[in-house]
């Protein structure tokens, strides 16, 4: 399936960002009985369209074959949890949220941040189209309903008096095919004055640290500010506050309400953001095109790094089973001859191979056993989280190394 025209405002896309050739799904894990099997492998480029500026994925798969059962839990991260608590916090205070008001999120996950809502008191709602993870969150005691969610959600949250106070959608802009229908059901399932917060990897980010292994099958976008409030516009939103945001390389949260409330100050952030992006160039073509000559070196000096460690006889494993991180080695060309295995705290990733590379998954112990030379940290953007909790890795002469934005051996 392919998109000749933009999603947002159906304009031909006649501008390539980034291509990454022909690629498998980042988060479809292989168990044993696949292995042998010929694995889907599917076009990974995207565009810019040069009338609205939303960079986006030209070739999809339906979202109904990447979500419906997903691999990726939320409270597998400490880092994240920590992160939406952080944010809970900050809006019961900010927004007045009490026992009273009505909280929605969309792509809820495992209750990873709902969870500090309910021990609060305050109602939520999760919306979660995987039935496995809405299931984990249902047993914390997250009510949450498996389904996707867009305009006809929407108007069936509001018929049954659920309109929200605050509907939050953490990494989930970037995930939804009609970004219209998406955008179109967070504002009408806000209640006059309700906020629409947001958050993403702010595009700015991805392409001044090479980010190019964020660009998956899952992201139908990579977004700026710049497209994120033409969106919103076009479906009576007005943003009024942008928070910039260390996570995953560098994210933003978008603050917004209806066009017609008048209660929300204009923050800050706001006009600090546009002036960033205009400064960039993210009215320019050019700046866009210029992206792809930009990754050819990550690759280059990957592929050496891994050549170097088998001629010297070094012992090289990665840690953390990201998508990111299957962008990263598929694009590399990386397989079991350079890299021996992967680790990961996730037990329903482990037992599983990564799409592509086919490098088998343990849990973190394994690292003990084997006593690798080098350990290549695919999730980049939690480095020093994963140094900082593997110490003992020094202990046998072990290094950390991160490949993005160059290769880097740490410490």
């Amino acid at each position: 399936m392919t998109a000749h025209n933009c999603r947002f405002c159906d304009a031909p896309l006649k501008h390539r960002f980034v291509d990454l050739g022909l690629t498998p799904l980042a988060n479809a894990y292989l168990t044993e009985e696949q292995l042998n099997k010929p694995e889907p492998s599917y076009p990974l480029r995207a565009f810019v369209c040069s009338e609205c500026w939303l960079v986006q994925a030209d070739a999809f798969v339906p979202p109904e074959d990447i979500f419906s059962h997903y691999a990726y839990f939320s409270s597998y991260s400490d880092g994240w949890v920590e992160h939406a608590r952080q944010f809970t916090l900050m809006a019961r205070k900010r927004f007045g949220l009490s026992e009273a008001s009505q909280v929605i999120e969309v792509a809820s996950n495992d209750g990873y941040l709902l969870k500090h809502f309910v021990e609060a008191g305050v109602p939520v709602l999760g919306i979660e189209p995987a039935e496995n993870v809405a299931e984990v969150a249902r047993q914390i005691g997250v009510p949450t309903e498996a389904r996707f969610f867009g305009k006809e959600t929407a108007a069936d949250l509001v018929s049954r008096g659920l309109a929200a106070d605050i509907v939050i959608g953490n990494n989930v802009l970037a995930h939804v095919p009609d970004i219209n229908d998406f955008v179109g059901g967070l504002s009408s399932v806000l209640k006059p004055d309700g906020v629409v917060s947001v958050e993403f990897p702010h595009l700015l980010r991805l392409m001044e640290n090479i980010q190019f292994d964020t660009v998956y099958h899952e992201h139908f976008y990579y977004l700026s500010l710049l497209a994120v409030e033409k969106v919103f516009a076009a479906h009576g939103l007005k943003i009024f506050d942008v928070e910039e945001l260390p996570t995953h390389g560098g994210s933003l949260r978008v603050l917004a309400c209806r066009a017609a409330s008048m209660v929300h100050a204009i923050g800050r952030g706001l006009a600090k953001v546009r002036a960033d992006e205009a400064a960039a160039g993210f009215d320019k073509v050019e700046t866009y095109e210029a992206f792809q000559s930009r990754v050819a070196p990550i690759k280059d000096g990957l592929l050496a790094f891994l050549a170097e460690a088998k001629r010297s006889g070094k012992k090289v494993a990665a840690y953390g089973a990201a998508a990111k991180g299957n962008t990263l080695l598929n694009f590399c060309g990386v397989g079991t001859d350079l890299i021996e295995y992967v680790v990961n705290c996730n037990p329903h990733k482990q037992g599983h191979f990564l799409p592509g590379s086919k490098l088998p998954i343990y849990a973190p112990e394994k690292m003990d056993e084997t006593q690798p030379d080098y350990i290549l940290i695919l999730p980049w953007n939690i480095k020093n989280e994963v140094v900082a909790a593997n110490s003992r890795v020094g202990a046998w002469g072990g290094r950390f190394a991160v490949a993005v934005p160059e290769l880097t051996v740490l410490g």
